[in-house]
């Protein structure tokens, strides 16, 4: 299963950002095959076979790689979840490979636990260019294996950290892969505390990593672990305030606050996604509980931004979720209605908002865009006005 990604073994180890930046392209234009057309603007729905069609069911896309795969996870009508990979835009069912971790759980955990991710089933999260997924599953104990899965899908590697528990609610998180096939990401232990993990290919270590103050680290999802090995992610104090982190591959941490972040509890700097250059994303809570933009470049430099239109009572703003080599950043803005808007930034600082079609137009609703590949193209979810949950893809 991971012949692919061993051929890709030396590309752990920390390179310039001038290598990374010129591999990233030589692949997305050469050896994979990819094209640089550009399209019209569109925004597609689709949804997963089999998801279900009641509120709190459906389809979540999460991340997209750079030949245009899609992965993430659906909820079906037993509130049981599976994961997905689908290709050529999702266009119809014959499009989606479904995925199904040996040993995942199947018993309905009740409406509203895709929200929490706490159904039992399978979730995939990030992809890489090879098609190698990244994920975890939660069995019949509601105990998280983090797993890693190659084409075409049918071997399923299992991760579980040593030091995490075997209890309900605890257990191996896997949500990031890169491009040597290094997964990142955190794992609970039987106190109930979150740790960050990364581990390499072929998987028979794990280092767990936490910064200094945090009793709860995280680390974010999808696309917060680049090339390099550099992982990105946020944790929380004694006070329960957030505060953002990067771990070098040396295994170096850095831990960052933006200017006008709040101090107390729920507040502070939280971090969403991490390029190959080391920019990261995110948002940061106020000391009145507003969301608003940021991006963070590798010497620490940061500007801090706010879409128009985006609410300013606590829980609304501006909450970037994504960004790609070209330094597009996508996410959502919460409106003064409480309902979610996507929007992209440029590189530039110029920002263009959309509505997936059929979102709804109520609080708790709208659009919720994930991550972006090389070429802009955006996937997400929207919510409608059932509850329902689609995924979207939009291509610039």
């Amino acid at each position: 299963m991971m012949t692919r990604q061993l051929a890709f073994a030396g590309l752990r180890a920390p390179a310039r950002r001038e290598q990374t930046l010129a591999l990233c392209l030589a692949l997305s234009m050469l050896g994979l095959g990819l094209s640089a057309t550009v399209h019209a603007q569109t925004i597609t729905t689709f949804e997963a076979p089999g998801a279900g069609t009641s509120a709190g069911q459906g389809t979540d896309a999460i991340d997209i790689n750079l030949k245009g795969a899609i992965v993430g996870y659906y909820a079906d009508g037993n509130n049981v979840v599976h994961g997905f990979q689908c290709v050529s835009g999702c266009a119809s069912p014959g499009t989606f490979t479904t995925l199904n971790a040996p040993g995942a759980g199947a018993t309905d955990n009740g409406a509203g636990c895709l929200a929490l991710e706490s159904c039992q089933g399978t979730y995939a999260f990030s992809n890489n260019p090879l098609g190698v997924i990244g994920g975890f599953y939660i069995d019949s104990s509601n105990v998280a294996h983090g797993f890693v899965t190659a084409p075409p899908y049918t071997t399923f590697t299992i991760l579980n950290d040593p030091d995490a528990g075997t209890s309900s609610g605890e257990g191996t998180f896997a949500d990031n892969v890169n491009l040597g096939g290094e997964i990142a990401g955190n794992y609970t232990d039987a106190s109930g505390v979150s740790h960050g993990f990364v581990s390499a290919p072929p998987y028979s270590t794990f280092t767990s990593f936490d910064p200094t103050g945090s009793v709860f680290t995280v680390t974010a999802a999808a696309i917060a672990l680049n090339l390099e090995g550099t992982v990105t992610g946020v944790y929380f104090d004694a006070s329960g305030a957030l505060h953002g982190y990067t771990r070098a591959a040396n295994g170096t941490i850095t831990e960052y606050n933006v200017t006008g972040a709040g101090t107390a509890s729920g507040q502070g700097t939280d971090a969403s996604g991490l390029n190959d250059l080391g920019v990261i994303i995110g948002p940061y809570i106020d000391s009145s509980g507003v969301n608003h933009g940021y991006l963070r470049l590798a010497n620490g430099a940061v500007t801090a931004f706010n879409v128009s239109g985006a609410g300013s009572a606590s829980g609304q703003g501006t909450v970037p979720e994504g960004d790609n080599l070209e330094g597009k950043i996508t996410g959502q803005y919460i409106d003064s209605s409480g309902v979610n808007h996507g929007f992209v930034r440029s590189p530039f600082g110029a920002i263009t908002t959309f509505d997936a079609p059929g979102a709804g137009t109520a609080s708790g609703q709208g659009t919720i865009p994930f991550t972006p590949n090389l070429f802009g193209e955006i996937t997400g979810e929207y919510i409608d006005a059932n509850g329902v949950i689609h995924g979207f893809l939009r291509t610039p």
